[in-house]
Parts: C-alpha cells; sequence; structure tokens
C-alpha cells in the first residue's frame, strides 16, 4: 500500500508536471471520476483506488503550479513532448535517497477522458522495489454535486477532504 501511495505521487508529479514548451491540457471542469492502479492496464498486479475530484479551471491550474513546484524541487530531469496526439513525459526524480527515472504516456483529450501510463525504474531500490508501474485513467462525469467545491476529492474509503484547503491554497477565481 505504502509503496503504491509513493508510486502515485511520483505519478502525479507527472502528471502536474513543470512548465514546458508544449501547453499542458487543462481538464474540463466538474466532476472527474479518477481510477488509479499499479501494474499497466493488461498486467493489473493490485487492485486499483477510485477518487472522484471536483475541479473548476483555478482549481486546475493551482494544482498544476503545485506539482510543477515539487517538480522543481523534486526532479533534474522533466522533458515533455509530443509523439502524435500523445503526450510524453521523460523525467528523472529523487524519492529520498532513490532516484525515479520515469516515462508517462498521457492520451484523451482531457474534456471527457484521459490516461496516463508510466513506468518506473528505482536505483537504488525503492521500498525492494526496482521498478514498477502505474496507470491512471479518469473520465468527466458531470457537474460537481450539490454542496461540492472545487478542490473537494472523495477517497476511495469514502473519506472526504478538499486538496487545496489541505495545502493552505485557495486559487484566485475570476
Amino acid at each position: 500500500m505504502t509503496f503504491r501511495l509513493l508510486s502515485l505521487a511520483a505519478a502525479a508529479c507527472l502528471l502536474a508536471g513543470p512548465a514546458f514548451a508544449i501547453d499542458y491540457p487543462a481538464r474540463k471542469p466538474g466532476l472527474w471520476e479518477i481510477q488509479t492502479g499499479e501494474g499497466g492496464a493488461a498486467t493489473a498486479k493490485t487492485p486499483g483506488q477510485t477518487i472522484q475530484q471536483c475541479i473548476d479551471a483555478a482549481t486546475d491550474k493551482a494544482m498544476r503550479e503545485m506539482g510543477q513546484g515539487m517538480g522543481k524541487d523534486m526532479c533534474s530531469k522533466q522533458d515533455l513532448r509530443l509523439e502524435g496526439v500523445k503526450l510524453v513525459i521523460d523525467s528523472v526524480c529523487k524519492i529520498g535517497p532513490t532516484t525515479a527515472t520515469s516515462r508517462a504516456v498521457m492520451s484523451g483529450d482531457f474534456s471527457s477522458a484521459y490516461r496516463m501510463e508510466s513506468k518506473s525504474t528505482y536505483s537504488p531500490p525503492l521500498m525492494g522495489r526496482t521498478e514498477g508501474t502505474s496507470l491512471i485513467e479518469a473520465k468527466w462525469v458531470g457537474p460537481c454535486k450539490p454542496g461540492q467545491k472545487p478542490g473537494d476529492m472523495v477517497m476511495a474509503n469514502g473519506m472526504k477532504m478538499n486538496l487545496l484547503d489541505a495545502m493552505g491554497k485557495t486559487p484566485a477565481r475570476k
């Protein structure tokens, strides 16, 4: 479980990523259902988690900027490029004493769905593992539910939290 959280945190950094020459796509405002797993689509090794996240344009931007800060602090390399219709991110990041070398491939339109598969190697091993894969599949499910505000997340276990409140960030709204 701890390894899965670490690998998903690394994937989140890739997803948020630093500013690149290519404009990073913004997600459609509303409620997103995000499934995370380890092992890749065809070879899932562990059951995934499903969370729901309510966003608006300001919240999505604030979370990307937060990821940029984490990536800047943790990563010596983060290259983003287009390969056809897919975004490919190659990165080298430090997780404690471990260097994680990762490649993430993203596809989708970011207004109805997107998918990211990430493969990483760890040197020295991270929690006894020399490599790992993760999968994030997200789909837009509609407007946020009544009573939800941008940044609200409902975790797989039913726990509710607001990501921006937890980090002490409130985006400027227009």
